[in-house]
């Protein structure tokens, strides 16, 4: 069975900062029309960087979960910015470190039934302060945890940060 979907037609929506939402008219192979609602996005980065054998995260509040969530450090990236650029920018504004090693651990993507959203998953090793100005509309609470202590946390269902579960257990090999 031919699964193509084909674009016969975009209607712009909505234009911001970082999204950008269209509604697309589809044709499917056997010449079904629907449409589909799209929200483009660059492209973000997490890191999972590790110290002494804990892990880095931030506590931010989030909008959209209504409250603070546990996180690893993570960024949306720039117009035209390489993934491994944009991972090492967003290590040094939200832990205050550089990795001395940057390790690409894969991507995927955050939900792909509407958006183009897609994560590049890093694991940062031989970490060096060396800050960067964080966003000025960022607020952060750096933590560190044993790796055990935060792989528990993910299976009790305590970190409910999609990005950080999935970069987490591609790390864990690694660590």
């Amino acid at each position: 069975m031919d699964i193509t979907e084909t674009v016969t037609g975009v209607e712009e929506i909505f234009q911001g900062k970082v999204l950008h939402v269209q509604v697309k008219s589809i044709r499917l192979a056997d010449g079904t029309e629907s449409k589909r609602e799209v929200v483009n996005h660059p492209g973000a980065v997490c890191i999972v960087p590790v110290l002494e054998g804990s892990v880095l995260l931030v506590r931010q509040y989030r909008l959209p979960a209504d409250g603070p969530l546990l996180e690893a450090p993570a960024g949306t990236r720039e117009p035209g910015e390489a993934p491994e650029v944009c991972a090492a920018r967003e290590l040094r504004e939200e832990t205050g470190y550089r990795a001395g090693k940057l390790h690409p651990l894969g991507s995927f993507f955050v939900a792909p039934g509407y958006s183009t959203e897609r994560i590049y998953a890093y694991l940062a090793t031989e970490l060096i302060p060396d800050a960067l100005q964080m966003d000025a509309d960022e607020r952060l609470l750096l933590e560190a945890l044993p790796i055990e202590t935060l792989t528990q946390m993910i299976y009790r269902g305590e970190i409910i940060d999609a990005k950080t579960i999935a970069s987490v257990l591609m790390a864990l090999p690694l660590l």
